[in-house]
């Protein structure tokens, strides 16, 4: 098939965000083609490109992972020259998206109001930790927090503990993902309509959605889901756990289930461990009468991974159509030959931290692929942006840059 260019070709996003939650969106876009102008502030820029660096005076890897692909220009919105420009710009963007504290969009003058003046065609994108009409409308938050008001810290560890952070950050990358679906789904409406339209997500929210199956618990029992360490809250079960393997390092473990729809997972699982005997053992006829032995059939599953390396006993069960999965760490995972060739895990090549690898995009599509680029250095792009968009000439840049506009 004809490579037809990148899925989002011609799409312009004007990316006023910071941190993750924001970022995670519009570097989804421009992974997906769209050419993401991130405006900055000058000097400085976002705040995550130096909050969270280990070398003063270098971007932080945390804003070099969130913010591939994207051109950056800076743009001083305090002065009133600047506005202007953004505004100029507006009249070119197909999509605008930030993440700022509750208030402060709407005090720099590009609320969703006056920006749908200036453009009825502008996708108007936010996110934000609360639903700006509710109680905590005005909050600030950050993943954590959306993690436990959204729910996702009540369901995680064990019963007998304190609820424990998830370590993928739902709330700020997802909520993200959230938003550019919204976003896709604004432009894609737009061909009908030819107006666009506020798209709005709620990290609370998105966390929220992530815990449906939780939610399907609750049906079931009347009660709010309870925390099962490494069980599925819908459906009791054994194994489902994780188990010990060779040598015995932090990560060398894989997580071992079998279906709660019948035996036949478990019957294969016997068989690889070399424990067929215990198929006709009443304690583990069924799927619910596991659960209630699952001490004993963890004791014996533990004696079989120990003698193998989580690699093995994956290979092994997964080849004999059980599930099973090994713990891999992030060091493992970047070295992964199948996951580089996959592009999942990617080589950039930065002009002031030099070779990294980070997280390619996971979406495949056979007539859309897009080379990731490095993220931006502070304001790289102003020349190059300013000329092709706004006609900027070299004298009326040196002014700009001179009053610190840009």
């Amino acid at each position: 098939m004809s490579d037809a260019g990148p899925a989002l070709r011609g799409v312009r996003v004007l990316d006023l965000t910071q941190f993750e939650a924001g970022t995670s969106c519009t570097e989804t876009l421009a992974w997906l083609g769209a050419d993401v102008i991130k405006v900055e502030r000058p000097g400085r820029g976002e705040q995550g490109r130096f909050a969270s660096t280990d070398v003063p005076g270098l971007d932080s890897y945390y804003f070099l992972l969130l913010n591939a692909n994207k051109r950056s220009i800076t743009l001083n919105l305090k002065h009133r020259e600047g506005r202007r420009l953004l505004g100029c710009l507006l009249e070119k963007t197909d999509v605008f998206v930030e993440n700022f504290a509750p208030g402060i969009i709407e005090r720099l003058g590009f609320g969703y109001d006056e920006v749908r003046r200036i453009s009825p065609r502008v996708i108007y994108a936010q996110v934000k930790g609360f639903a700006p009409d509710g109680p905590f409308g005005n909050f600030p938050a950050f993943d954590m927090i959306a993690q436990a008001a959204g729910g996702a810290l009540s369901l995680t560890g064990m019963p007998e503990n304190a609820p424990i952070k998830p370590g993928p950050t739902i709330g700020d990358t997802g909520a993200g993902l959230h938003l550019a679906i919204g976003i896709l789904a604004a432009l894609y409406q737009r061909e009908r309509t030819g107006v666009g339209q506020r798209v709005e997500v709620a990290m609370q929210e998105t966390v929220i959605n992530f815990c449906r199956i939780s939610f399907a618990r609750q049906l079931l029992t009347g009660r709010a889901a309870e925390r099962w360490g490494n069980q599925s809250q819908l459906g009791m079960t054994a194994p489902s756990g994780i188990y010990p393997c060779r040598p015995g390092g932090p990560n060398d473990y894989v997580f071992i289930y079998t279906t709660r729809a019948g035996n036949h997972q478990w019957e294969r699982l016997l068989d690889v461990i070399g424990r067929p005997d215990l198929k006709d053992d009443p304690r583990f006829g069924d799927p619910v009468r596991r659960a209630s032995h699952a001490a004993a059939i963890d004791e014996v599953i533990s004696v079989w991974t120990r003698r193998h390396t989580k690699r093995e006993a994956m290979e092994r069960l997964g080849q004999a159509g059980v599930p099973a999965g090994a713990t891999f760490d992030t060091l493992e995972l970047t070295a992964d030959e199948h996951l580089n060739r996959r592009e999942a895990i990617i080589s950039v090549d930065h002009p002031t931290r030099g070779p990294i690898k980070m997280p390619g995009w996971p979406v495949k599509m056979e007539c859309s692929h897009v080379r990731i680029e490095a993220a931006p250095l502070l304001g790289q792009h102003n020349r190059e942006v300013y000329e092709e968009l706004l006609g900027l000439g070299e004298a009326e840049f040196a002014q700009l840059a001179e009053q610190g506009v840009i």
